[in-house]
């Protein structure tokens, strides 16, 4: 996609997370846009994000649902106060709850889809919930409470 990814805008002191920082060399770099009223990411898992051969490990499935949904839940927010992404002050969320169910087994080798439906907007909690599928199977659903960042931790 050529639009910069929600991630994009996090301010550098914030772009460290292991699953959507761009600062993390060694991370995952969760890359999240609108799809309409969803948000979709979509990840290449690498042999080594394994569980058992030919599937993926629930942790990773756990990472994306939640980066995905904490990114999301900045660029909803932003929109509902009719803001342009990285406007100040800057919108930033981590996570108050996460579940994961997980439905069938996740196979290496395909590209997963993360989506991500806002389910209600109530100050500065998000609730969210997110399909993961792997060629167009749906393998983990999940729910997120996403909060936001108190200010001075995202003014460092």
């Amino acid at each position: 996609m050529s639009e910069k990814a929600f991630q994009d805008y996090y301010p550098d002191q914030l772009s460290y997370c292991y699953g959507c920082g761009r600062l993390n060399e060694h991370g995952l770099h969760v890359q999240s846009h609108w799809d309409g009223e969803e948000a979709v990411c979509t990840f290449q898992p690498r042999p080594y994000h394994i569980a058992i051969p030919g599937y993926v490990y629930g942790g990773l499935i756990a990472s994306l649902i939640d980066c995905h949904c904490t990114g999301t839940a900045a660029a909803a927010s932003y929109r509902a106060e009719g803001r342009a992404m990285g406007t100040e002050p800057a919108l930033r969320f981590v996570t108050a709850s996460l579940r994961v169910d997980y439905l069938h087994p996740t196979p290496l080798g395909v590209p997963l889809e993360v989506r991500a439906t806002v389910k209600d907007i109530k100050g500065r909690k998000v609730t969210l919930t997110a399909t993961l599928s792997a060629g167009g199977d749906l393998c983990a659903r999940g729910e997120v409470v996403a909060v936001r960042m108190p200010e001075h931790l995202v003014t460092g």
